[in-house]
């Protein structure tokens, strides 16, 4: 499986691994996370991760149920998963990203002194509801990057403007669409 989402080992295995065997339990046999990784860019950032799966039950069925399950999960559009090394990739997703990127060097010392990214990230979630979340972050040597995933990267970006436009942080910030 390569999900077309920038997470952190950590944050790929606590979103998708975990759940998705806890959720397979009882419905496939020897359902195993055998390996994974995260395919950065060039500047290091996530661009994508993989997940490689083993089990002994039938591949057809087995494939329709992770992925099914992946997608109530929040897999994001553009994923994409095969059987086998030579099978063609098939195409899921259920979910939109968006990244939000602060600045890390050009806002004045005290708002880096005085402000709280957590407290950022709090607001920020607390706008989106149910319409999205946070799956994972980047921290860079410019700009630390907020990864949030949810039904519609617009309406996210849209529920976000009012905290972004008034959050010390948040100040020349950048918001980018994550998925296609």
């Amino acid at each position: 499986m390569t999900l077309n989402a920038r997470l952190r080992p950590l944050d790929r295995g606590d979103h998708f691994e975990d759940p998705l065997l806890e959720l397979l339990e009882e419905k496939v046999k020897e359902l195993d996370v055998t390996g994974g990784g995260t395919q950065l860019d060039a500047n290091r950032e996530p661009a994508n991760c993989d997940i490689d799966l083993a089990f002994s039950d039938d591949p057809a069925r087995t494939l329709r149920l992770v992925i099914e399950t992946l997608e109530k999960l929040g897999a994001p559009v553009g994923s994409t998963a095969r059987l086998g090394g030579g099978d063609e990739a098939v195409p899921f997703g259920s979910t939109e990203g968006i990244g939000v990127y602060l600045n890390g060097t050009d806002l004045p010392d005290e708002v880096y002194q005085n402000s709280d990214v957590n407290e950022l990230i709090d607001r920020l979630g607390d706008s989106l509801g149910d319409r999205g979340s946070m799956y994972s972050y980047w921290e860079g040597p410019t700009e630390t990057a907020l990864y949030f995933y949810g039904p519609s990267a617009d309406e996210m970006k849209r529920l976000m403007a009012d905290v972004l436009g008034t959050h010390p942080l948040a100040q020349r910030c950048r918001v980018v669409g994550l998925t296609s």
